[in-house]
């Protein structure tokens, strides 16, 4: 990836709809992102049937039930999966999704090659070795995780078959919505030390200031929430942007990006057309006679720059003038 890779994160925010999610495609495009990402799981498969909800998704819905129940309704079958990747495909987007147990990873082989991984996997050694035999490219998410973790994950990834420069690591924090003070975007830095990877960042903060943020700071690659109506019933749409924020993000990376630049410090093509302009010479202070000594009582210093350098000023001191000079001329 040349450029920061965009992901606007679906996730469940089309609530268990095929139209919804055909809807948030749309939206995606329109704000320019690289890809748009989904979840893919069959809920049998994913989770028992008494697994509580974390606390998040009981504020963000108000709605008290089991996970099973919650997800079960936010479910998209493999057929829809099948349906989006074409839309996808037909709008010009890259389609992502992420996989949340085997038997969906193998399903999503067919249709994509890069696999984004989320946080909650870190420590599913069968899952991300079964992933790391299947994926071109990989992109792991590494919320509530710490080093030790992040480096054992990364070895059952390598030991699935992928190589580490196929490895993108996401610094993230699993809270929905995250508080400035929990995002530690500095954890980024510290993950691309300890383990030479590629990074990012998977935002759930309320605003863009953080991802624009993460991109200064090196990131390659960018997730966020987003969402048709933040009113919307489900468990993760307070915490997502609204399609014109997601535009404004895109809008802020893009130009952070060309920001930037190449980190070798020399003056632009523009800047040395202002050279003149903005810079100093040595000029007389009043009239000088051929003969007289040039010293601090008859040359100074002004604009514009196209004259002899400031920075020449102790040469000059105590030559002698070779000719007549009027006030103002440039020595």
């Amino acid at each position: 990836m040349s450029e920061v890779y965009i992901i606007a994160e679906a996730g469940v925010n089309h609530n268990g709809s095929l139209n919804l999610a055909k809807q948030l495609v749309d939206k995606a495009v329109e704000a320019q992102v690289d890809a748009v990402k989904f979840q893919t799981w069959d809920t049998n498969v994913l989770i028992t049937p008494d697994a509580k909800q974390a606390g998040y998704q009981v504020k963000n819905t108000g709605i008290v039930e089991s996970q099973y129940s919650m997800l079960k309704k936010l479910e998209l079958s493999y057929d829809d999966f099948r349906e989006l990747k074409v839309y996808c495909d037909t709008c010009g987007i890259s389609f992502l999704s992420t996989a949340d147990e085997e038997q969906s990873a193998s399903f999503l082989r067919e249709l994509q090659s890069t696999f984004k991984i989320g946080s909650g996997e870190v420590t599913n050694l069968p899952f991300l070795r079964h992933v790391g035999g299947l994926a071109e490219e990989i992109i792991l998410s590494t919320g509530m995780a710490n080093l030790g973790e992040i480096e054992l994950a990364i070895e059952a990834l390598l030991s699935g078959g992928i190589s580490r420069d196929m490895i993108t690591v996401l610094h993230a924090t699993t809270e929905y919505p995250t508080s400035m003070e929990n995002v530690n975007l500095r954890a980024m830095l510290s993950i691309a030390e300890a383990f030479k990877v590629k990074v990012g960042y998977s935002d759930h903060t309320q605003g863009i200031e953080v991802p624009i943020a993460a991109v200064a700071l090196g990131a390659r690659v960018i997730e966020k929430h987003f969402t048709l109506d933040r009113n919307m019933e489900g468990p993760d749409h307070k915490a997502s942007l609204l399609p014109e924020e997601l535009k404004d993000m895109v809008k802020a990376i893009r130009n952070i990006e060309k920001a930037m630049g190449d980190g070798i410090k020399k003056p632009s093509q523009n800047e040395r057309l202002n050279k003149n302009v903005v810079r100093k010479s040595i000029v007389c202070l009043k009239a000088i006679l051929k003969g007289e000594i040039f010293s601090t009582e008859n040359i100074t210093v002004k604009r514009a720059g196209d004259g002899m350098s400031p920075m020449r000023w102790d040469e000059i001191i105590g030559l002698v003038a070779e000719r007549n000079y009027e006030e103002n001329d440039l020595i």
